[in-house]
């Protein structure tokens, strides 16, 4: 039964998950679709707080019946899937000190402004099995609706910082021990260089002029992947980052031992 044990808010409560502002403020942001809910619902069901649904369909937690007209007032795609969940946010997110336990391979996104490809690169972060991501102020705030909705679901499956304060935590990292390589057009290595990796932090940068040289210099390797320049002088950023975040589980797989 649709929870009537609080009161109802107002439809721009909702709305304004869609800013950074109204975000922090609430400590919530929207996820549309069943699909990505039940992602969320499988990896961390207590963030969920809240579902909206045009559907008569029962869920185990909150919900709310609205019109078809009202959720897509809500949410960011021209058709909706008529279910958006209110999930609780990391504020973690915006702090500027890395999480107790980092994992063995980190994505670092330097000023990747289309949210799109960010969503995109978290959802194949966590699918080639990094453990987090960091990412510098201008790029696009991971939990945008774009962003989330480009994610599928795997916004939470990973710890992500996205803070002013990023290259002194990738400079901690290298401290540590963490090796960053840094993809570019010009790179003396091929990605065969992310093979050998354990501690690994894998540099991606901006989609018009990659990399900063503060980046380029703080990197202890450059690499680029081949490719045949008549047919095309670059990739993707997202593309290219699914390419080299597969070599470096390929290499993972590759060293297991065999049976």
């Amino acid at each position: 039964m649709p929870d009537c044990s609080r009161p109802l808010k107002p439809l721009s409560w909702y709305k304004k998950l869609a800013t950074k502002k109204g975000r922090l403020a609430a400590g919530a942001f929207l996820v549309e679709g069943q699909r990505a809910i039940e992602h969320i619902q499988h990896r961390q069901p207590e963030a969920i707080q809240e579902l909206l649904t045009t559907s008569d369909h029962e869920w185990p937690y909150p919900y709310r019946r609205v019109t078809d007209s009202q959720i897509r007032s809500i949410c960011s795609t021209k058709t909706p899937q008529g279910l958006v969940a209110v999930v609780r946010l990391p504020l973690q997110t915006y702090e500027h000190q890395l999480p107790s336990s980092c994992g063995q391979k980190l994505l670092f996104l330097e000023d990747i402004q289309d949210p799109g490809n960010v969503g995109t690169l978290i959802r194949t972060a966590a699918a080639f099995q990094f453990s987090g991501v960091l990412l510098t102020e201008k790029c696009a705030d991971p939990f945008t609706p774009k962003c989330v909705q480009a994610s599928a679901g795997s916004i939470l499956s990973l710890w992500l910082r996205r803070t002013e304060h990023c290259f002194r935590l990738v400079s901690d990292l290298q401290q540590r021990e963490y090796t960053l390589v840094a993809a570019t057009l010009e790179g003396q290595s091929e990605p065969a260089t992310l093979y050998r990796r354990e501690r690994l932090i894998l540099a991606l940068g901006n989609e018009g002029v990659g990399l900063s040289p503060v980046v380029l210099q703080a990197a202890q390797e450059h690499f680029t992947i081949p490719i045949d320049r008549h047919g095309s002088e670059s990739l993707n950023v997202a593309t290219s980052g699914a390419i080299c975040m597969y070599l470096s589980m390929r290499q993972d797989a590759m060293t297991e031992p065999r049976s």
